[in-house]
């Protein structure tokens, strides 16, 4: 990727399914190293465009670049390769019940990398959970860990493949207020460290406000408007102003 590339542009982007227009050609870019919150009702088109991001649902019309290579034109191979410089970080977690944390961590590095060795793997595993401040976890099942602990640890399994990008789906959905700030303070720790760019969906206007470099509100499938959190407080448009009350 070029110095001076965004991570992530998105030019003129639709989607409809059916007679529901969910996106109707919004413009968004997102520069190494920054974190972009999309704010917006739900149905407003926030997780369709993380999904075309990946490729997980493809456009109607427009462009998605990531590191400069639109991926809406790429075969699945060629998919697959961007997306091992992608984290995604799943509304839910989304750890797999059977497998303790160790197992859940270490069939995420092998699913990325075959040929890594028994010895980096474990030093891989710890490595990802001290950043996450839960090393004493190694060993337990999801179903002993807490639901803040249980995004702990997804955010550790999107960080031990060291991403370029992070996508974060509602992270703090369904967790208390003091666990959502902590979560919250997490992110920004993460994104210091990695210089990552990140595009955070949420409704969690706390977590906006920690989190986000700058700040997109979808409505209805367009840009309502953008700024910082302290531009768009002060914000004269009725859809934008719902959100800050």
């Amino acid at each position: 990727m070029e110095k001076n590339t965004p991570a992530i542009e998105i030019k003129n982007l639709h989607k409809t399914f059916g007679d529901k227009t969910v996106l109707d050609g919004i413009d968004v870019t997102v520069n190494k190293g920054e974190d972009v919150v999309i704010l917006g009702r739900s149905g407003a088109g926030k997780s369709v465009t993380i999904k075309c991001i990946v490729g997980l649902v493809k456009p109607d019309k427009g462009a998605v670049k990531v590191f400069g290579t639109d991926v809406t034109k790429l075969n699945a191979k060629e998919l697959n390769e961007i997306r091992t410089r992608i984290g995604f970080m799943f509304q839910n977690g989304a750890l797999y019940d059977s497998m303790s944390v160790r197992q859940n961590l270490a069939f995420t590095l092998k699913h990325h990398n075959k040929n890594i060795s028994k010895e980096e793997t474990e030093e891989k595993i710890t490595e990802a959970l001290d950043n996450v401040g839960l090393l004493e976890a190694i060993d337990k099942m999801p179903s002993e860990l807490s639901g803040g602990m249980q995004k702990r640890i997804g955010m550790a399994r999107t960080l031990i493949v060291k991403p370029e990008i992070i996508l974060y789906d509602e992270p703090t959905s369904g967790l208390d207020t003091i666990t959502s700030r902590e979560i919250s303070e997490l992110m920004v720790a993460i994104q210091k460290k990695n210089k990552t760019a990140s595009i955070i969906i949420t409704h969690d206007l706390a977590c906006a406000k920690l989190t986000a470099d700058r700040i997109i509100v979808l409505q209805d499938g367009v840009i309502a408007e953008e700024g910082t959190y302290a531009q768009l407080e002060k914000s004269k448009n009725p859809s934008v102003q719902a959100f800050f009350k």
